[in-house]
């Protein structure tokens, strides 16, 4: 009986050590592994630089596990499937760029209810987001608006292009443009939504010059759209007497400002919108949420590159691409 008794004991002491290891991770000596995802809001190269941002500080932390997750239609339909996978595995942090913030509040407040949510790239102020992390659009916008002005110092009309008017960066884009702009004699036609589609965004452009054929300027918002308006402009042979102006830094977009064929580009800092999310994620997760401001947001600043230091920005831009 004492005997029987005593076995009992030890294989309840068993089990229970074996739960602990596993609660724990042997890796990480007892503590338990966080599972921390970051959410792109399309396919873009651009995301490749963030990866690399979330692939050094999931090395740098020992115990974290980083899922990078990449939405390929950029629609909030996929970002919601996408969200509800990450939550029903179990994740203590997400971080999202929301394809159409105010609609996706309700995603937001929900999901921040099961699990720690900053947002990043696209704010969602209104939503229960714990942080923001990345750019300030509206400052961006304004450096764009900087640019236009240098790009055509007599002004005239021209049109922007954007995937989606529906998100953050996009609207804080425009109200930083329109802000700069103020007081010249630059006029915007209109913005052009292309849904994500490079097709349509090469389309929109090649529209708009036959449409309006004293257009001056084109100016592309998201990271595609600057290959693409250059294209068109390429094949409308209109290559210097429209200029472009435009953000983020896609291969084709850094040729054409070497090239002479674009005016310059307002660079973000998507490795780090990768790195910083990851990191401060799992600090917030463990009890310490000091590095958050009032604002609750954490600026990462953008640049620009134009033709007098794009050689030394893309030879940066490829080390961080692994290239």
């Amino acid at each position: 009986m004492k005997r029987h008794a005593a076995k009992l004991i030890a294989m309840a002491c068993l089990a229970l050590l074996t739960a602990g290891c596993e609660r724990g991770g042997a890796a990480t000596g007892g503590t338990r592994t966080l599972k921390l995802a970051f959410v792109t809001n399309n396919s873009a190269d651009f995301w490749t630089i963030a990866r690399r941002g979330v692939e050094k500080a999931d090395e740098e932390l020992a115990d974290v596990q980083a899922e990078f997750r990449i939405t390929a239609d950029g629609t909030a339909a996929e970002q919601q499937r996408v969200v509800d996978d990450l939550l029903t595995k179990g994740v203590d942090a997400i971080a999202i760029s929301p394809v159409d913030p105010q609609n996706q509040t309700a995603l937001i407040d929900a999901a921040a209810k099961r699990a720690l949510v900053f947002t990043q790239d696209s704010d969602a102020p209104e939503s229960a987001r714990t942080c923001y992390i990345g750019t300030d659009n509206v400052a961006a916008g304004r450096q764009a608006g900087q640019l236009i002005r240098e790009a055509i110092p007599d002004g005239g009309r021209i049109m922007l292009f954007v995937g989606k008017l529906d998100a953050r960066n996009a609207q804080d884009r425009v109200q930083g443009i329109k802000e700069a702009l103020t007081g010249s004699n630059v006029t915007i036609i209109d913005v052009r939504t292309d849904d994500v589609d490079d097709v349509r965004a090469k389309a929109n452009a090649a529209d708009t010059l036959v449409r309006y054929p004293d257009v001056k300027a084109l100016v592309g918002l998201w990271s595609y759209n600057g290959p693409a308006i250059l294209n068109a402009v390429r094949e409308a042979g209109k290559v210097g007497q429209v200029r472009i102006v435009t953000f983020d830094e896609a291969d084709e977009t850094l040729a054409g400002i070497k090239a002479g064929a674009i005016h310059a580009t307002v660079v973000q800092q998507p490795y780090e919108f990768g790195y910083q999310a990851i990191k401060r994620m799992a600090q917030a997760v463990r009890g310490d949420r000091s590095f958050i401001p009032e604002t609750k947001q954490i600026i990462v600043p953008t640049m620009i590159v134009n033709h007098n230091n794009v050689d030394e920005f893309i030879e940066r831009i490829n080390t961080l691409r692994g290239r």
